[in-house]
C-alpha cells in the first residue's frame, strides 16, 4: 500500500495521481478525462495505485480496464464502490455518496448514466468513448 499512500500524498491540488514504485503520474484534467487519455496513449498503468477526487462507477471501470492495483477516493459513489468490491480492488475514501452528480449540480453524471446497465470494463471503454465523441460532436 506504500504506493496508494504515495498517490494520496501527491493527490494535492491535482484531479488524479497514480504512483508505482515511486513513479507518479498527475492529472489536472476533471471527471474521467484523465484515464481516457491514458488509454488513449497507451499508458500501461497495470499495478498502479490511484488516488482520484471523485470516483464513479464509469472511473472504477477504467480502473479495472488498466489492472489498477488499489484507489483511494475523497469521494467515493456507491456504484463505484460495487465495481471495485466485484473486482477485489482494494479502497480507501473520505466520504461515500449515493451518485455522482453532473457539473450543473442538476442530474446523474452524463458518464455514470452511460455505464448505468454495463458490468464490463472493456464495453464501459468504447460506451464512454462513444459519448465523448458524441458530446465533443455537439458543442
Amino acid at each position: 500500500m506504500k504506493d496508494l499512500t504515495t498517490a494520496k500524498n501527491n493527490l494535492g491540488l491535482h484531479t488524479i495521481c497514480l504512483c508505482k514504485n515511486g513513479q507518479c503520474i498527475t492529472d489536472d484534467k476533471r471527471g474521467i478525462a484523465p484515464m481516457m487519455g491514458f488509454i488513449a496513449r497507451g499508458l500501461d498503468l497495470n499495478g498502479y495505485s490511484v488516488a482520484d477526487k471523485m470516483v464513479g462507477k464509469a472511473v472504477a471501470l477504467l480502473f479495472v480496464k488498466c489492472g489498477i492495483a488499489s484507489v483511494y477516493a475523497k469521494t467515493l459513489s456507491l456504484s463505484g464502490k460495487a465495481v471495485l468490491e466485484k473486482f477485489n480492488i482494494p479502497f480507501e475514501y473520505d466520504s461515500l455518496v449515493e451518485k455522482v452528480i453532473n457539473r450543473d449540480g442538476t442530474d446523474t453524471c452524463p458518464m455514470e448514466k452511460t455505464v448505468t446497465d454495463c458490468a464490463d470494463p472493456e464495453e464501459a471503454y468504447l460506451l464512454l468513448k462513444n459519448k465523448l465523441a458524441l458530446l465533443a460532436k455537439n458543442q
